[in-house]
């Protein structure tokens, strides 16, 4: 049973990672280097991604049609890869943003922290 809970930590944590990935991208194409840094900064620092999982996931997010990647060259810097939501990936965005939503909402609930 332990590694059953353990499963479900891991896709809960990945599911909250592609909900933060695909928010930061609603409003303008980054690079993954802008992408963490931005959660980052927007959780005060308690939220952070490491290359090592950043890389993979927002590979996977675009093997999945949620993201799609675009390289990216300007005078003066290296070349990057800038991702941006596509059409599927809003989608889905809209439906991870009312889940969480109803889970918080949930969560606040059963904890008493939300007043009627």
């Amino acid at each position: 049973m332990g590694n059953n809970n353990m499963e479900s930590e891991l896709e809960w944590k990945r599911g909250s990672a592609e909900l933060l990935i695909l928010s930061v991208l609603e409003g303008q194409p980054r690079h993954g280097y802008d992408i963490s840094k931005l959660i980052e900064s927007r959780s005060l620092g308690v939220l952070k991604f490491h290359v090592t999982s950043l890389y993979p996931l927002l590979h996977r997010l675009e093997a999945q049609g949620w993201i799609e990647g675009k390289w990216v060259e300007k005078a003066d810097q290296r070349r990057r890869r800038y991702y941006r939501l596509t059409a599927e990936g809003r989608r889905l965005l809209e439906s991870k943003q009312r889940s969480w939503n109803d889970f918080v909402a949930a969560m606040g609930r059963v904890m008493g922290t939300e007043h009627a």
